[in-house]
């Protein structure tokens, strides 16, 4: 089960590190309402380029301690419950703006992996 768990902390950091460091500027499927880019994306929600940039920084920080994580235990269980809650407001944002639900499944699999880390 460790080993698992490890893996789901891993697998989360770089599912998040890809889409704020890698693909912010870039078109997705997943992207809320007809955004083409992540301000876009959190311009559809109705939120300011301020809140895109609070999120991104506090999800790469989660990320972060979800990494050390593997070293420093004790950072796991806050790291995974934040990173759930921030992902259950992204499925949220996807109903605010009636998207086909197909787009919240980026999301909805990160809030499983982050349940499932700060459970276990």
């Amino acid at each position: 089960m460790q080993i698992a768990v490890v893996v789901a902390q891993i697998v989360i950091a770089l599912g998040i590190a890809n889409v704020w460091l890698l693909r912010s500027q870039k078109a997705s499927a997943y992207r809320g309402g007809n955004a083409k880019d992540m301000l876009a994306e959190f311009a559809a929600y109705g939120l300011p380029a301020w809140v895109m940039r609070a999120v991104g920084a506090t999800k790469l920080t989660l990320a972060t301690a979800l990494v050390v994580g593997i070293w420093v235990p004790m950072l796991v269980r806050p790291a995974a419950i934040g990173m759930a809650f921030l992902m259950f407001c992204a499925i949220a944002m996807h109903v605010k703006v009636s998207d086909a639900p197909q787009k919240s499944l980026p999301a909805f699999c990160m809030l499983a992996l982050s349940v499932f880390v700060a459970v276990s």
